[in-house]
């Protein structure tokens, strides 16, 4: 008879070491292309201009910028990343984030050091995925804003303070109030920041709800946020 198996891990529940050989593989075996499917390359040349060349604009909240709608390739990228840990797309996403900070801010994108805040994710999420996205974009967006000779830098200032419950299908009315006072700033957060203009960065906007508290506890913090960046958006303010 033969032994019985071991449980199997779940395909999402990565150890750091197991998060660090898949990057590695993915770059000696690059999969297809996560936004597309083309063979053997993780970002096509096509997707990857769809993204560099996608023009950022206000969302449903006015001082929330998303470089692109929650469209493929773009949807499909951002859960590679997220979902599938296919950390090289983190620079190309980064550099769109990046390009919304700057929408968002518009001419006040130079007159201060920029402090990026990405929203918190879940400590079961990150033990699941084994990396935090958004804080890996928001680590590639400052150094894309760098590049491009601005003084930015990402730092994760926000928790959750209570467990809220699932917002699938939940109306943006609802979600707002399934977060009121869900989020808080670490108590370090102060520390070094004097000066810094914080913009508050996501992968994705739907609703605006989880910006909007987001926003909430950094003001009652005293670090006011007056923009926001995101990667997508699933809706966008018409222009005109």
């Amino acid at each position: 008879m033969s032994p019985t198996p071991s449980p199997a891990r779940p395909p999402s529940a990565r150890t750091p070491f197991a998060h660090a050989l898949s990057g590695l593989l993915d770059v000696l075996l690059p999969a297809d292309c996560a936004g597309c499917g083309t063979e053997r390359t993780q970002l096509c040349p096509a997707c990857r201009h769809t993204l560099a060349t996608a023009r950022p604009g206000p969302t449903l909240l006015p001082w929330a910028h998303a470089a692109a709608p929650y469209a493929d390739p773009v949807r499909q990228l951002l859960l590679a990343h997220k979902e599938r840990g296919a950390l090289r797309l983190a620079g190309p996403l980064g550099e769109a984030l990046g390009r919304a900070v700057r929408s968002a801010l518009g001419a006040r994108a130079g007159a201060a050091p920029l402090l990026l805040v990405p929203m918190p994710s879940a400590r079961a999420a990150v033990r699941a995925r084994g990396h935090d996205p958004t804080l890996r974009l928001a680590g590639a967006a400052a150094r894309s804003l760098r590049r491009a000779g601005l003084d930015a830098r990402a730092a994760p200032l926000l928790r959750h303070a209570r467990p809220v419950a699932d917002q699938t299908g939940l109306n943006a009315a609802e979600r707002r109030r399934n977060l009121h006072g869900a989020l808080t700033v670490l108590p370090r957060a102060r520390r070094g920041l004097a000066g810094r203009q914080p913009v508050l960065v996501d992968d994705l906007v739907t609703t605006g709800a989880s910006l909007a508290e987001a926003a909430r506890a950094l003001a009652d913090a005293g670090l006011p946020a007056r923009a926001a960046a995101t990667v997508a958006a699933t809706a966008v303010r018409p222009e005109g």
